[in-house]
């Protein structure tokens, strides 16, 4: 039987960004240094597939801190985690390794920058996230305010609006903080900004191929985790770009292929933290059922490289 044809349109860039390399990298190395166990607190980075792989070589994954024994390295995760964690390590006499992506602690910098100025905080970004947890955490109880809507601006209760600064959460979308940003502005006409955006270069670079994918698909799917605050981003902004079907799936089993019955031409892209091997996963599966055509656009290069911490480079 002839197999219908597919071109099927392959955002870059796409899947891991340097942050998450690293922190990948920081647990495989602290594994080989000290041996396993070797303590997580938080997934490392929001991926299922990533998390087992490292489980599997012997990473125990905790949700806090008091779940660790003290004679075991921890590693806390790229997203970033409150100052209080590595106070506790210390005060436990831990072997503690960072793995907070450099772009996160370049807003935590700036967070405490402003807050030494006098300038109480305001941060954009989704309550309850890691990053935004940890972000928000370093810096006492009322010196950091949430707001995730351009309606949270009008409501929010600043002490002092001649003395404020904002920062965002590194994994939102530039469209949608552009309005917030605005409202602030607005409200607040002496807010302190950053000097660049806070959202990260990967999160940007990502957005912007599936914009240029967008117009051509009938049909987007973003290889990524539900709780990847980037990879749902990705979602929305191939739906607002133009795409009718724009989805997120874990794996290749996920695909609804009675969605996309009729389709000729379907975009793939991945979130930050999704590694290739899933998206070649997802290509076989249409593969599969399609004579595929393989288009790459490449909307940027990326060349960044984070080093990884220097006890891991040392020997133990």
């Amino acid at each position: 039987m002839n197999k219908p044809p597919l071109t099927l349109y392959l955002a870059a860039p796409r899947g891991f960004c340097a942050g998450v390399d690293r922190a990948i990298k920081i647990v495989e190395m602290a594994i080989e240094k000290w041996g396993a166990p070797v303590y997580v607190r938080h997934e490392i980075v929001h991926n299922k597939f990533v998390v087992d792989s490292l489980r599997d070589l012997g990473a125990v994954f905790v949700e806090e801190l008091d779940e660790c024994p003290d004679d075991r390295p921890v590693i806390f995760s790229a997203h970033g985690v409150p100052k209080a964690v590595p106070a506790a390590a210390e005060k436990r006499e831990m072997i503690y390794v960072d793995a907070t992506c450099p772009l996160v602690s370049k807003v935590h910098i700036e967070a405490q920058r402003h807050a030494d100025n006098g300038l109480q905080m305001i941060m954009i970004g989704h309550a309850g996230h890691p990053e935004t947890v940890g972000t928000m955490g370093q810096l006492p109880d009322g010196e950091v305010l949430l707001v995730e809507t351009v309606e949270d601006v009008a409501t929010v209760q600043v002490r002092n609006a001649e003395q404020l600064a904002f920062v965002t959460q590194t994994t939102l979308s530039v469209d949608d903080t552009i309005d917030i940003v605005a409202a602030l502005n607005a409200r607040f006409p002496k807010i302190v900004g950053p000097h660049k955006e806070d959202i990260c270069y990967a999160t940007t670079n990502r957005q912007e191929s599936v914009k240029a994918i967008a117009p051509k698909c009938d049909a987007i799917l973003v290889v990524g985790a539900p709780n990847s605050s980037n990879s749902k981003r990705l979602v929305e902004v191939g739906a607002r770009a133009g795409c009718a079907y724009s989805q997120l799936v874990q794996r290749a089993t996920d695909i609804d292929w009675r969605a996309l019955a009729g389709i000729k031409t379907m975009g793939i892209t991945a979130g930050a933290s999704a590694p290739e091997v899933l998206i070649n996963e997802v290509i076989d599966a249409f593969r599969d059922k399609y004579d595929v055509t393989v288009e790459l656009v490449e909307t940027a290069k990326e060349n960044v490289e984070f080093k990884v911490p220097r006890v891991l480079r040392e020997p133990a």
